[in-house]
């Protein structure tokens, strides 16, 4: 059996790979803070349930699609996704809960997880630029506009 060929798009091997480790740890950052907002989701009370509820339904909705997007990134630079809790855990830099904070302090962390995944993309960019990484490039910047405004709208609820 012929292996595939390999891979050509004008991005060096070691760009790549530096590019998909980048990409590696804003998928752990983004699967974390999707599986934390959709707790957040489920366990949500007191007098902003409904608001919050159906904020978070909206928010780990908006994360799901990105991490396939992300992790299809990963793949066409020629590497392989991280996608066990485990590797998810060694790679992200968004804090867990184990527990079922106050609705005032779900907000306050997701607030933090939406900046802590802004900063993570951000960080990944100037490798993707040097690199003439276009589609990164582009991915970085949506997902950047995304947590950012998701970081204030939340934030817009704590004052």
């Amino acid at each position: 059996m012929a292996s595939a060929p390999a891979i050509n798009i004008g991005i060096s091997d070691d760009n790549r790979a530096k590019i998909a480790d980048g990409l590696s740890r804003l998928l752990a950052d983004s699967y974390t803070l999707y599986l934390k907002t959709h707790n957040f989701h489920w366990n949500v009370t007191g007098p902003m349930f409904n608001t919050l509820h159906t904020m978070f339904m909206a928010q780990y909705t908006e994360l799901h699609t990105a991490v396939d997007d992300i992790a299809e990134r990963i793949r066409a630079l020629g590497f392989h996704a991280p996608g066990s809790y485990s590797q998810f855990a060694k790679l992200t830099s968004v804090a867990e809960e184990t527990g079922v904070p106050k609705a005032q302090d779900m907000i306050r962390q997701l607030v933090e997880g939406h900046e802590t995944v802004a900063r993570t993309a951000r960080s990944i960019f100037p490798i993707v630029d040097d690199a003439g990484d276009e589609p990164s490039a582009d991915l970085l910047t949506q997902r950047m506009q995304i947590h950012e405004k998701t970081a204030w709208m939340l934030r817009s609820l704590l004052e």
